[in-house]
């Protein structure tokens, strides 16, 4: 199942964005090639060590690429860099320091002189201009500027994602332009120039609160793990020390928590909590009342009434559990990836194809495909030597 197999894509890339963004087309086929600096590459490589010496964040967005290792500040790697990309390279994608592709002649607007048809897709922090272009961007900073910490976290503290939210959104967004982009290509054979920032894919995230606090209205409270704006809906400790996420969505389904899961039918025309904004409004006392019924519950029991009320539920999951989800596994959801340290679990790309799985190939290691890919543009052994030797490569 390789729907992109024949397009090539090049890529400057480091940290989240755009190798998830690549990593994505790798899943479809395509063939990447990842530019790499001499002796140290990609820098989220040097993370940790958590993956048998490998980086964890490395191991999760670079499998299925190729590595070649060029110093692009070299005038020798600089020429190879521009013939892999107008001779080969269908798609260019790049999220160095803001500037740093135009000064290495890599714009869309140099590069499209002599090959209309390349796509180059730009990810930064902030877009190609404004005021704000040239400002460092790491992924909690646009969690901050987006408004992101403002509504998440608890009343006292705000608090992060646990992932890198805005490193990922981003990706995302440069991974569906790029395909939009290969489609219209195939109709009018011109290539296209995409700019996708940080900041503007975390805001359109950001849709539901920006309305919710629409003209001046409130904002969404941080509310920790619970919704801000729907109650009962959040995690709820069970009798035996454990915990339960649910969440009651309508008032049919209130009448429902408060008959078959609370044993308290009443409890759903108390004035106090008939409807979800007086809920929402009472939750401390509510809470009290939910807490103090599960009290004599254990987990195993509150989700089994959860479940015959037909009240969404689910565990509150930790690392150990996700690796060993029953769902997961018995969709068939895992396959092996070769790395440098050996192969590791890695989960298939969300989706399912009848015709086969996405390509799931190894995980490079720093400039392994060098030689073959200068060998392709036609260096011998010789010249590729002077090259290493001459610190190009």
């Amino acid at each position: 199942m390789q729907p992109l197999a024949g397009v090539t894509v090049v890529t400057l890339e480091h940290a989240i964005a755009a190798p998830f963004a690549t990593r994505q087309l790798a899943d479809l086929g395509a063939r990447v090639i990842k530019v790499e600096r001499p002796g140290v590459g990609d820098f989220a490589r040097g993370y940790d060590t958590r993956v048998r010496g490998l980086a964890s964040h490395f191991v999760w967005v670079n499998r299925s690429k190729e590595s070649l290792t060029l110093d692009v500040k070299h005038p020798q790697a600089q020429a190879i860099l521009r013939r892999l990309i107008l001779e080969h390279a269908d798609v260019l994608v790049q999220n160095l320091a803001p500037g740093a592709a135009a000064r290495l002649g890599l714009s869309h607007e140099t590069l499209s002189r002599d090959k209309p048809g390349l796509i180059v897709c730009d990810i930064s922090g902030y877009g190609g201009d404004g005021p704000y272009r040239d400002r460092k961007a790491y992924d909690l900073l646009i969690q901050s500027e987006a408004g992101f910490l403002s509504i998440t976290g608890s009343e006292d503290a705000p608090a992060k994602a646990g992932i890198s939210i805005a490193d990922i959104a981003a990706g995302m967004y440069a991974y569906s332009n790029v395909l939009a982009a290969l489609l219209e290509r195939g109709r009018s054979g011109r290539g296209a120039h995409i700019d996708v920032s940080m900041l503007e894919a975390m805001s359109e995230w950001m849709g539901f609160p920006m309305y919710y606090a629409y003209e001046g209205a409130d904002p969404p409270p941080r509310a920790g793990a619970s919704h801000a704006t729907i109650y009962p809906y959040g995690p709820f400790p069970a009798g035996d020390g454990g915990s339960v996420m649910l969440g009651v969505q309508n008032e049919r389904e209130w009448a429902a928590f408060c008959e078959k899961v609370l044993g308290q039918p009443s409890l759903a025309t108390d004035a106090r909590f008939d409807t979800n904004a007086k809920r929402n409004t009472a939750r401390d006392a509510l809470r009290e009342v939910i807490v103090r019924s599960f009290a004599q519950l254990d987990t195993g029991q509150l989700v089994q009434r959860l479940d015959d009320a037909q009240i969404a539920n689910a565990r509150v999951n930790d690392m150990p559990g996700l690796w060993a989800h029953p769902q997961l596994r018995a969709r068939g959801r895992w396959r092996q990836v070769g790395t440098p340290a050996g192969p590791v679990p890695a989960l298939l790309p969300p989706g399912s194809w009848d015709d086969g799985d996405p390509r799931m190939d190894a995980v490079p290691a720093l400039g392994e495909h060098t030689e073959r890919i200068l060998a392709e543009l036609g260096y011998g052994a010789g010249q590729i030597a002077a090259l290493r030797a001459d610190g190009a490569i």
